[in-house]
C-alpha cells in the first residue's frame, strides 16, 4: 500500500512537471506601456497566449528610446525561462548585443512593428510594410492636391530609425519624387525638394513645434507628411493657430482610433492603418510552435496596411472612416 501511494505521488509529480513544461513562456517587450498601439499589442498577445495555453511575460521601456530598460527586460525574461521573446526595439542597433546573448541561450527573438538594424539580427520580423504605408499616403496626397505645386514639410521620427526612414521615403516615392529605397535608413527629403524637415519623435507637442518652425521657414507649405497621428494633431494645431489649416493637406500613418477620428473630422486627410494586435498574435503563435517542435520562424511577415481616407480620390484604393473605426486600436 505504501509503495502504491509512493508510486501514485510520483506519477502525480511527473504529471504536474509535464504540465508546467508544456506551458511555453513567451515574453513581450514594448517601447512603452502607455501608447495605445502597444496597449493593443499586449491585448493581442494576452488573448493568443490564453488561447494557446502559454504564459506571457510583459515589460516595456520607461520612454520611447529607453534601450537600457529593454536590455534589462530581455535579461529578466531569459532568467524567468522565456523561450521566445517578442520586442519592439527602441534602438535598432543598440539592442542587438542583448538579442544575440539571448539567442545564444536558445531563445527565439521576434521583432514586432520595428525592425532591428540589420533586420537579420532577429529570427523574424512581424510588422507593417512601412515603406508601403508611406507610398499609399504619398499617392493619396498627390491625387488630393489636384495638380497644384506641392510645397512639402515632413514631421519625422528621429534620425536613423528604420520605421521613420521607411515611412518618409515611401511617402516621397508614392508622391512621385526622388526617394531612397526601402532598405535605406537615411531620409531622402532634401534631395526630393522638401522645403522643411523636422523631428517630432512621434509626439504631439514636438509635432506642433516642428510645424511652427516650418511655417516660419516657408509660410506657403500646402502638404504635410507626419510620422504618426499624434504628430499630425500637433501639426494641425500649429496650422490652425496660423489660420492655415484649411489650405494644407496632412497625411499620416498609424490608424489608431484617435487618428481615424481626426480623419473623420478633416484634421488628417488620410492615414495608413496598421494592425498591432495581429503582430502580437502571430508572434505568440510562433513562440508556441517553437516550444512544441523546436522549429523557429524566420524572415519578414507583412501584417497588413490599409489606407483610410476622409474622401476617396480617383486611382487610389482606400477605405472609409467607418471601416477605419471598426479596425482601429485605442479608445473608441
Amino acid at each position: 500500500m505504501k509503495l502504491s501511494t509512493t508510486l501514485l505521488l510520483s506519477s502525480l509529480s511527473l504529471a504536474t512537471s509535464a504540465a508546467f513544461a508544456a506551458e511555453p513562456v513567451i515574453g513581450l517587450i514594448t517601447k512603452t506601456e502607455s501608447n495605445p498601439f502597444f496597449v493593443k499589442m499586449k491585448e493581442g498577445a494576452d488573448a493568443e497566449a490564453k488561447k494557446l495555453g502559454a504564459k506571457l511575460l510583459s515589460a516595456a521601456g520607461k520612454t520611447d528610446g529607453d534601450n537600457a530598460g529593454q536590455v534589462t527586460a530581455i535579461e529578466n525574461m531569459v532568467a524567468a525561462g522565456a523561450k521566445t521573446i517578442m520586442i519592439t526595439p527602441s534602438d535598432a542597433k543598440a539592442i542587438i548585443p542583448a538579442i544575440k546573448k539571448a539567442q545564444s541561450q536558445g531563445v527565439q527573438v521576434i521583432a514586432l512593428d520595428s525592425p532591428t538594424d540589420p533586420v537579420s539580427a532577429v529570427d523574424a520580423l512581424f510588422a507593417t510594410d512601412n515603406y508601403k504605408a508611406g507610398v499609399l499616403i504619398g499617392q493619396y496626397a498627390k491625387a488630393a492636391l489636384g495638380g497644384k505645386k506641392a510645397v512639402i514639410a515632413t514631421l519625422d521620427l528621429f534620425p536613423g530609425h528604420p520605421v521613420g526612414a521607411q515611412r518618409h521615403n515611401g511617402f516621397l516615392k508614392g508622391f512621385g519624387l526622388t526617394a531612397p529605397d526601402a532598405k535605406s535608413n537615411e531620409l531622402g527629403g532634401k534631395a526630393a525638394g522638401v522645403v522643411c524637415m523636422a523631428d517630432s519623435f512621434g509626439d504631439a507637442a514636438k509635432g506642433q513645434t516642428g510645424m511652427e518652425n516650418c511655417l516660419q521657414k516657408n509660410p506657403d507649405i500646402n502638404l504635410v507628411y507626419t510620422i504618426n497621428e499624434p504628430a499630425a494633431a500637433g501639426a494641425f494645431k500649429a496650422l490652425k493657430a496660423a489660420g492655415k489649416e484649411k489650405n494644407v493637406i496632412i497625411v499620416s500613418v498609424d490608424g489608431g482610433c484617435a487618428g481615424v477620428k481626426d480623419v473623420g473630422a478633416g484634421v488628417i486627410a488620410a492615414t495608413s492603418q496598421q494592425y498591432p494586435l495581429r503582430m502580437a498574435s502571430m508572434g505568440v503563435a510562433a513562440g508556441v510552435e517553437y516550444a512544441k517542435t523546436g522549429k523557429k520562424v524566420s524572415g519578414y511577415t507583412d501584417t497588413g496596411v490599409t489606407l483610410i481616407a476622409n474622401k476617396a480620390v480617383a486611382g487610389v484604393d482606400s477605405k472609409d472612416v467607418k471601416t477605419g473605426m471598426d479596425l482601429c486600436w485605442g479608445n473608441k
